[in-house]
């Protein structure tokens, strides 16, 4: 079965950077949509991009398009979130996520089957 940890979370200045990492055992990502997701407190849990592993096609929520993207390097079965630009709206935990089929659009959490248990970012200065 799919695991997945995060990994590379903590604080950063506004404008500031930071590279997620979310490595997976149990089982390849191939042929797995990947995608992140975030939950702030108080609020519902939001997909914030995702990857479909058939063409590779991407969706990000539109407050990060232009400051964050996806990867998956497949050699090291390991996907990436890549921020820039942050903005202390930011401020969530964030969620790895894999599944092999959930949608053209992949951002709903619902779609997803393995999830990680999330690394804390925030961006405060």
């Amino acid at each position: 079965q799919l695991q997945l940890v995060e990994s590379g979370g903590g604080l950063a200045r506004p404008g500031g950077s930071l590279r997620l990492s979310c490595a997976a055992s149990g089982s390849t990502l191939d042929r797995n949509d990947i995608g992140w997701f975030r939950q702030a407190p108080g609020k519902e849990r939001e997909g914030v991009a995702c990857e479909r592993w058939n063409g590779g096609g991407t969706t990000y929520k539109n407050s990060v398009k232009g400051r964050f993207t996806i990867s998956r390097d497949s050699a090291k079965n390991t996907v990436y979130l890549n921020m820039n630009s942050l903005e202390p709206e930011d401020t969530a935990v964030y969620y790895c996520a894999a599944g092999p089929n959930t949608g053209y659009v992949c951002l709903d959490q619902y779609q997803y089957d393995y999830w990680g248990q999330g690394t804390q970012v925030t961006v405060s200065s």
